[in-house]
């Protein structure tokens, strides 16, 4: 399921969630730059293992833990992830801005990405090892699913148009964005089980920051957002 756009209109543009994305671009570039993306993923994605300082050899890392819980959160691995994580910031991270105002929102969208890793390096570590928690963890998913727990309370019957297949189709938001969490809910009890399916997907962190946006939205919210237009 792709997600197109939603109906619910915004007061003003949304000014941190376009610089958030041009600013996730930029850093992509400069990770693109020169043929060094392996080594600069390497050097600043956050790796679980830096916070009991367990890591293997193989983790090679430039900053200490606290600072690549920030750099790891505006880093890719490839066009796919990226352009797939800044289509969800844009359809939904317009409204919860505008329903929390600009430094509300740029507030709530960093500490949702740390809360995210924060779930994902407490599950790696428990169930993991060192070796597991070695391999570096960055991407702004974290962060924008917090984006989606906030959008969810917001406006549970806002429709999203969805592209099934060739078909769009529009979807209440609280099922779109439902299945999408029970997708990590499952996903996250397979690796909890299996660790070698997990298949390099932080699911852990996809659910801590939807979780911690869906129970911090009203400590951020000054204003209910708009109606949706049908």
């Amino acid at each position: 399921m792709l997600p197109l756009h939603d109906n619910v209109p915004t007061r003003s543009f949304p000014l941190v969630t376009a610089g958030l994305i041009v600013t996730n671009f930029v850093v992509w570039l400069w990770e693109l730059s020169g043929g060094r993306l392996e080594r600069h993923v390497a050097d600043y994605s956050y790796y679980p293992c830096s916070v009991t300082s367990s890591c293997l050899p193989v983790a090679v890392k430039n900053v200490h833990y606290w600072e690549s819980a920030f750099t790891s959160m505006f880093m890719h691995a490839s066009w796919a992830h990226i352009l797939g994580n800044m289509l969800f910031l844009w359809i939904f991270g317009n409204n919860v801005e505008d329903a929390m105002g600009h430094v509300r929102f740029l507030v709530f969208y960093l500490c949702a990405g740390l809360a995210a890793t924060a779930l994902q390096t407490y599950i790696t570590l428990q169930h993991s090892g060192d070796a597991g928690a070695s391999i570096p963890n960055l991407g702004a998913s974290g962060a924008i699913a917090g984006v989606l727990g906030a959008y969810i309370v917001l406006l549970p019957w806002a429709k999203v148009l969805t592209l099934i297949g060739i078909f769009p189709i529009h979807i209440p938001a609280v099922f779109f964005l439902g299945f999408w969490f029970v997708l990590q809910a499952m996903e996250g009890n397979l690796q909890l089980h299996h660790p070698d399916s997990g298949g390099g997907t932080a699911v852990f962190a996809h659910i801590g920051g939807m979780v911690f946006g869906a129970l911090a939205v009203r400590a951020f919210v000054v204003r209910k957002p708009l109606r949706p237009t049908f």
